[in-house]
């Protein structure tokens, strides 16, 4: 009866592992933001819109009150909502933030390491991150006209359970 036990846990343990291999773990990431530093790992538990920018970045403009929105909207079911902002100069960065403010933290990464280990490859970048830390969802640029099929994913992650 052991054996079989052992058997079906196995059993169960690898096929859950095997869900989740076509999702890759999103990178761990320790960046700066005007409130102190924040690591990506420390939100395991969460789902994280991660969203890539850059004060130069029209579509950019357009998604920030979204973001806003979602982060008012979802919060307490679990969303958190992090913006990383390549832009090398700070100064053009705090421009944007003081014309579209953010209600969620941003990070700030001169030196594009985090865009690299995400592979970005244009503006904005979003990823949906689930509770265990792998990347869901990935979307390049912000469309008005995707944002309820956006919506639709992060609701499907916060009902999944951890």
């Amino acid at each position: 009866m052991k054996r079989l036990l052992i058997i079906i846990v196995s059993f169960f343990l690898l096929s859950f592992n095997m869900a989740y291999a076509e999702f890759p773990k999103a990178p761990d990431l320790l960046l700066e933001t005007t409130d102190g530093s924040i690591q990506l790992s420390s939100l395991k538990g969460k789902i994280v819109y991660l969203d890539f920018w850059a004060s130069w970045c029209k579509p950019c403009k357009k998604s920030f009150p979204w973001l806003n929105e979602i982060k008012y909207l979802y919060k307490d079911q679990g969303l958190e909502v992090l913006a990383i902002n390549l832009d090398k100069d700070r100064a053009a960065a705090n421009k944007f933030l003081q014309q579209m403010p953010a209600n969620f933290p941003v990070a700030f990464d001169a030196n594009g390491k985090s865009a690299a280990s995400f592979q970005v490859t244009g503006m904005p970048s979003s990823y949906l991150i689930d509770r265990k830390g792998f990347i869901r969802e990935r979307h390049i640029g912000f469309r008005v006209k995707d944002i309820r099929k956006k919506e639709q994913a992060i609701e499907k992650l916060l009902a999944e359970k951890l």
